[in-house]
């Protein structure tokens, strides 16, 4: 194999692609489209349908993903659009404890009739193997949002292909540095990219990524259809994020694996959750609910928010919010570690536990 066709490495392809084409004096950034409106008997139609800065963005994230991937306006309604792939009353298999919102809009499609959900315990694998039999899709993550549960990505993608299901992975929290579901036989994969791969905190964005042509077409459809095109500026914006993606993950991911060697010795936490990789961690705090909401609100550092993967660091009590599933515990805090050097991450973590036990 020669230098020309050896394939890039993550780090190099959120560089390379979504360039303009190299010439002599052209521009080596791309710039906004902003037009909603184009003249009659070319390539592109109307706004809703087609945008060269998507398509910028697009390239990246179907490079990282091994696929060809969607821009769409939140995480949400590329997993919307990933449901509708799914017959009518067709059955779904879906951890009972993963991310809250997604739990949510399942919920309402089963109670409007569109869909009927077997909620499963992601990490038992067996009885998620038996629940397959008859289903239509497979839709999870690993790890699960805000638990970090790891599931046996590997086997679960096999016995459901081997049973004729779709696909889906929301590979938000493990990143295509950690996982490409695609390549170990997924059908689609999603992700906010509202969190680690625009990595700002100032987009709210989604994408939907498959290597199947005829998914693709449904997708695409779904998006234009429903009108859940991203904006030119949000979709720059993320292209902008994503060029340092690699970096920014390299320093949290290193400062998180600090952090949780000192947090699982520290006398006010009972547990920590890390799934070995990434810049996610989960810790319950000694005092419940009340000690965890002291921790939280005593950050000088860290800031109590909603959201992660941005270049600050974020923590939060995942249950102060009505709608998240009752096996996560109401003293855990989710943690996203940001960019900031980890002595002063840690010296911040220490104050505030001291702080949630007065």
């Amino acid at each position: 194999m020669t230098a020309q066709n050896q394939p890039l490495h993550p780090e190099t392809e959120v560089v390379l692609r979504g360039r303009p084409e190299r010439e002599p004096g052209g521009a080596i950034i791309g710039g906004i489209s902003v037009s909603t409106t184009f003249r009659a008997g070319g390539e592109y139609i109307y706004g809703r349908s087609d945008n060269d800065t998507w398509k910028d963005l697009e390239a990246v994230l179907g490079a990282l993903e091994a696929g060809r991937a969607l821009v769409f306006s939140s995480g949400m309604s590329a997993i919307s659009a990933t449901f509708d792939l799914l017959p009518p009353k067709g059955v779904i298999v879906a951890p009972s404890s993963g991310y809250m919102n997604t739990s949510v809009q399942l919920r309402k499609l089963e109670a409007n009739g569109r869909l009927i959900i077997r909620w499963v315990d992601i990490t038992d694998t067996e009885s998620v193997v038996r629940a397959l039999d008859g289903a239509a899709m497979l839709f999870f993550e690993s790890p699960v949002n805000p638990l970090l549960d790891v599931a046996d990505v590997n086997r679960l993608i096999s016995e459901a292909k081997s049973r004729g299901l779709l696909v889906a992975m929301d590979n938000t929290f493990a990143t295509p540095l950690q996982q490409q579901p695609l390549v170990l036989g997924a059908d689609v994969v999603v992700h906010s990219l509202t969190k680690a791969l625009s990595g700002h905190s100032d987009v709210v964005l989604g994408t939907a990524v498959t290597s199947s042509d005829e998914l693709y077409d449904k997708l695409l459809s779904y998006r234009k259809d429903s009108g859940a095109n991203a904006g030119p500026f949000e979709a720059w914006l993320a292209l902008r994020g994503l060029r340092t993606f690699p970096l920014r993950y390299a320093q949290a991911a290193k400062s998180a694996q600090i952090l949780v060697e000192r947090l699982r010795s520290h006398p006010h936490v009972e547990r920590v959750r890390y799934p070995g990789f990434g810049f996610m961690i989960s810790i319950e705090v000694k005092g419940g609910a009340r000690a965890a909401d002291k921790a939280c609100n005593a950050g000088k550092i860290w800031s109590y928010a909603t959201s992660l993967g941005g270049v600050e660091s974020l923590w939060e009590r995942r249950r102060r919010h009505g709608d998240e599933p009752v096996e996560v515990p109401e003293n855990l805090i989710r943690m996203s570690v940001g960019i900031e050097h980890v002595e002063d991450l840690w010296s911040d973590i220490e104050q505030a536990l001291e702080k949630s036990q007065s």
